[in-house]
């Protein structure tokens, strides 16, 4: 698929799925801009990896839990680039431990990421989107927000709003030509499953069908199918890509 002459914002770009949807867009030709909270390091480090597969990318550094920077964000890209084509909402953040050991804190922190996050940079993309008649909008979501997990009660909340959110939004914006869509991994191999011990991982690896944990690319590949045009009958959908676990 080609996607020459897009702009395509990718939130938590800088490693994880996030890192594999942007190297996928810059395959496609697209002018890719990721979006990082912390990681300076990894963030200058998917540029030159992206720039050495003869792909173009910069990086804007910022929490999308703040609403006046994703606001300033947005405002930037639209004076540089003119235009958002696509929007890829996959910041997110989790922390694992028991319900009664979660503090205020950490709901403000991981809500704030995982779904206020995509609220604000929705609330500011959308409006520019309705103005060009056009875009597509992809939320990265979790098989959690699905079904709930244990010790994962905030990140689960959090991730189900995500889903609630994507089909809601799809239905209102499909006759401005915007569609908007869900992934939602399963075990993906990426740091924010470094936790897991060897024999963790290969009793989770046992209960999945397929007998492994998923890659970035897996993500990523249905990324550029719904962001794309061979997908333009396609809205307010949540898709679960998981190895048939759940």
């Amino acid at each position: 698929m080609d996607f020459h002459g897009k702009v395509v914002l990718v939130t938590g770009g800088s490693r994880g799925i996030g890192k594999s949807i942007a190297f996928e867009f810059a395959r496609c030709n697209a002018s890719v801009i990721i979006n990082y909270r912390n990681n300076d390091m990894e963030a200058e480090k998917t540029i030159e990896d992206i720039k050495e597969l003869g792909g173009y990318c910069e990086a804007i550094k910022g929490d999308v839990k703040d609403y006046s920077f994703a606001k300033k964000m947005t405002q930037s890209i639209i004076d540089k680039y003119g235009k958002i084509d696509v929007l890829i909402n996959n910041a997110g953040i989790s922390k694992v431990g028991l319900f009664m050991d979660m503090t205020e804190k950490d709901f403000d922190d991981i809500v704030g990421v995982n779904l206020k996050g995509v609220f604000n940079t929705c609330s500011n993309v959308v409006k520019h989107m309705i103005e060009r008649k056009k875009g597509s909008i992809v939320n990265i979501s979790s098989i959690w927000g699905g079904v709930g997990a244990s010790c994962e009660v905030l990140y689960s909340a959090s991730k189900g709003g995500v889903n609630s959110f994507t089909k809601a939004l799809g239905k209102e914006l499909a006759p401005s030509g915007i569609r908007v869509n869900g992934i939602q991994p399963g075990v993906i191999d990426t740091d924010m499953n470094k936790w897991m011990s060897q024999e963790d991982r290969k009793a989770l690896t046992d209960e999945i069908p397929i007998s492994r944990f998923g890659e970035g690319e897996d993500i990523a590949k249905l990324a550029i199918f719904l962001a794309s045009d061979e997908s333009k009958y396609i809205t307010s959908q949540i898709i679960t890509v998981d190895g048939g676990y759940i």
